[in-house]
């Protein structure tokens, strides 16, 4: 039987994927899987903190090996903001709304570098792990495209002439921050011997 791997989510569509590229040497479960229903807080002040927090929560209280990653967008002009509060920036969770404030906030500014991060905290046998995507680009001046989430529409990755919203989903999906991590944290499991 393959080993069990908790990704701290609830987010399925996230777990299968990881699931079928790593075939059948581990089994993903969800936080749903493992009955665990808190609303895990997100108190630190990095990416890295949180994402920590979250797989240390699952290792500590379920005693089960466990990854989390934490995401969010980086404006060089605005002191990286809005960081780790990109989900919530606006003071909602509403996408449109934070982009939108997002954009008040730049206009006049000249300096449109800014950059996606994604950390995975993998606690595994007994040991953390960090793995980073991160990929830069610039703030466009107005929303473009349709397709993607949150802040996808007024970011273009550098060396590309569309923002990520306007890209098909498989397209963003190779290149993303989150991809970036991913692809790390896979290369990592696949090189462990898991107990079977």
């Amino acid at each position: 039987m393959s080993k069990s791997l908790v990704f701290a989510t609830n987010n399925r569509h996230k777990a299968a994927e990881i699931q079928q590229i790593l075939e059948n040497q581990y089994e993903i479960l969800t936080l749903n899987d493992i009955g665990c229903a808190t609303d895990i807080p997100e108190t630190g002040n990095t990416f890295e903190e949180n994402a920590a927090l979250k797989s240390s929560y699952v290792a500590m209280h379920y005693g089960l090996d466990c990854f989390a990653d934490d995401s969010g967008l980086e404006i060089e002009a605005l002191n990286n903001e809005p960081g780790i509060y990109s989900a919530r920036y606006s003071g909602t969770r509403d996408d449109h709304q934070n982009l939108e404030l997002v954009l008040q906030r730049m206009t006049g500014i000249s300096n449109r570098k800014a950059r996606f991060k994604t950390v995975i905290s993998l606690f595994f046998d007994g040991n953390y792990y960090l793995f980073e995507g991160i990929i830069n680009g610039t703030i466009l001046f107005i929303p473009e495209g349709s397709s993607g989430f949150g802040y996808d529409p007024i970011f273009q990755p550098e060396g590309y002439h569309q923002s990520f919203a306007q890209m098909s989903m498989e397209e963003k999906n190779r290149i993303s921050h989150r991809a970036l991590a991913t692809a790390k944290l896979i290369a990592f499991l696949k090189q462990q011997e898991p107990l079977s």
